[in-house]
Order: structure tokens, then C-alpha cells, then sequence
């Protein structure tokens, strides 16, 4: 299945972005830490260049924990500040602002030597569509700041919001890139809900996503769904469907409705916690 998704709102929230970031010292990429390769912007590389860098891998309460502290391990030794993070849970943000401060030290202590004192940090808040910025921003906040949605663009144009004296950030709307280098990154981009739906096969999707289950972690398909996990995955989609009662009239199995049960549910952490890559060797 090759998924390719970039609306036209997108290009013009990359230029404005592009004039933003002359105003910002610091740059806090939100990635979904279920596949953070798979949901970090290669324009944000590009657009953050000799600017304080901060990775923060939300979701992180629906991702593989182990696989998690992998990725935080890599972006550290890429010399990149990163912190797994549950936007929703507020009791998180302590760990958040100590990152904040620690990727921001050097442009403080840069405006101490020129004699610019008590000026607040200003942080570019950036990542691809439905990753929860907008959610991270209300918990960091401790306010209902930005708008907040579980499907991409809610998020229509940049906003700066001032958390206190210290720092101010800069809500800004989810954009992917204009091409996916290759169909396993639109298929997981598609598989966490960072691509409308409206560019998707749902059956398919969700008979790949439950290849990577089958694949990544053995037996939590039988378990949650009660079914013969060693069947093919359209044989399983099927089984799904009669298992949850998804089932057209005579009987007959609806694996598209079907399809949208395992999706939701894979998507909002309560099939199992996991992850979609591991970060490369170095």
C-alpha cells in the first residue's frame, strides 16, 4: 500500500515556521515514541540548524518501555536532550522544563556575556500532525492553551504562549514532508494516526499493522482478540470481526468495521504497548 499525504495548509505552515524560527532559541521536536524515526520531520532538521535542540518522545505510555530507553539513548549520544513523556500527564513535566533548561543553558549564558538579562527563552514546539503538541502544551502550560484533537490538523496556524518569565513558546501546526522516502514510513505514520484517513485502505492497514503484532509481539493478537493468531491476516481480520460482532447483515464478516476496531485500538495503546523500530546501531 503506498501512502503519500501532504495538503496544501502544510506549505504554507512551513513558511511561517520558516520566518518564525529567527525569533526562537530552542527547538522542541515532538515524536511519537512508538516510531520515532518513522514521525521526525527531516524539515525540522533542516529548519532547526544551529539552533538548542530538545526531542521529546510522547506517548511514551503506549510504547515498548525498553525500546523507549533505546531511542533516548541513541538522540543522547547524537548529543540531542530527549525525554519519554505521556503529554497527558502533567506530574511529567517537571522532567520536561529540567530538559528545557538544560538544552537552553548555553544560549543563557551566551545572553548573560552580552549583558542581556532575565530574557525569557523562546521555544519552537514543532513535530508532524496528531503526535499531541497541542496536548503537551495545555499539561507544560498547566491551561487550556491550544487546541487539542486525536486526528491530524487541529492545529492551524502558529500562536506564542507564555508559560512565565522564563520561557515562551511557540505552538505551531503539524506538517509532514512532501514525499515519504519509502512505503514502510507512510504505512507507520498511518498506523499512529499522523495521516488522514481519507488516504488509507483501513483493511489493509490494519491487516499490516496486525503482521507487525503477529511479528513484534507473539500471542497479544490471541489474547486481546481471542483468536487463532497462526491464520493469515486477512483469515484474521475476518475472525476479528465475528469475534467483536462486526458482522453484516446474514452474517457475513464486516472487516472493514472490523478493520477500524483493531486500528483505534492499536493506535490508542490498549492492544499492547509498542513500537514500531529501533533506533540503528552506531
Amino acid at each position: 500500500m503506498i501512502i503519500q499525504w501532504y495538503p496544501g495548509h502544510m506549505t504554507k505552515a512551513k513558511r511561517e515556521m520558516e520566518q518564525a524560527i529567527k525569533l526562537v532559541d530552542l527547538v522542541i521536536e515532538i515524536l511519537d515514541a512508538r516510531a520515532p524515526e518513522a514521525s521526525r520531520n527531516p524539515d525540522i532538521d533542516k529548519l532547526a540548524e544551529n539552533k538548542a535542540r530538545l526531542i521529546l518522545l510522547n506517548k511514551a505510555d503506549m510504547s515498548d518501555p525498553s525500546v523507549t530507553k533505546m531511542w533516548v539513548n541513541y538522540y543522547q549520544s547524537l548529543g540531542i536532550e530527549a525525554v519519554p513523556l505521556d503529554s497527558r500527564n502533567r506530574g511529567s513535566m517537571k522532567a520536561v522544563r529540567a530538559a528545557v533548561d538544560r538544552a537552553s543553558e548555553e544560549r543563557r549564558e551566551r545572553n548573560r556575556r552580552r549583558g542581556i538579562m532575565n530574557r525569557p527563552v523562546r521555544a519552537m514546539v514543532a513535530g508532524i500532525p496528531n503526535v499531541g503538541k497541542s496536548t503537551f502544551i495545555n499539561s507544560f502550560a498547566g491551561k487550556a492553551s491550544a487546541k487539542t484533537g486525536n486526528k491530524p490538523g487541529v492545529t492551524k496556524g502558529t500562536q506564542w504562549i507564555r508559560l512565565d518569565k522564563n520561557v515562551e513558546l511557540l505552538d505551531t501546526p503539524g506538517i509532514l514532508w512532501p514525499k515519504f522516502e519509502d512505503n514502510d514510513t507512510g504505512e507507520k505514520l498511518a498506523l499512529i494516526g499522523s495521516v488522514s484517513e481519507e488516504v488509507i485502505n483501513k483493511e489493509e492497514l490494519a491487516m499490516r499493522g496486525l503482521s507487525i503484532l503477529k511479528e513484534r509481539y507473539p500471542q497479544v493478537v490471541s489474547v486481546r482478540y481471542k483468536v487463532d493468531e497462526g491464520r493469515d491476516s486477512a483469515s484474521l481480520l475476518s475472525d476479528i470481526a465475528a469475534a467483536r460482532g462486526c458482522l453484516q447483515k446474514g452474517g457475513e464478516a464486516d472487516t472493514e468495521k472490523a478493520a477500524g476496531v483493531v486500528l483505534e485500538e492499536f493506535r490508542n495503546g490498549k492492544i499492547c504497548r509498542l513500537s514500531l523500530e529501533k533506533p540503528p546501531v552506531l
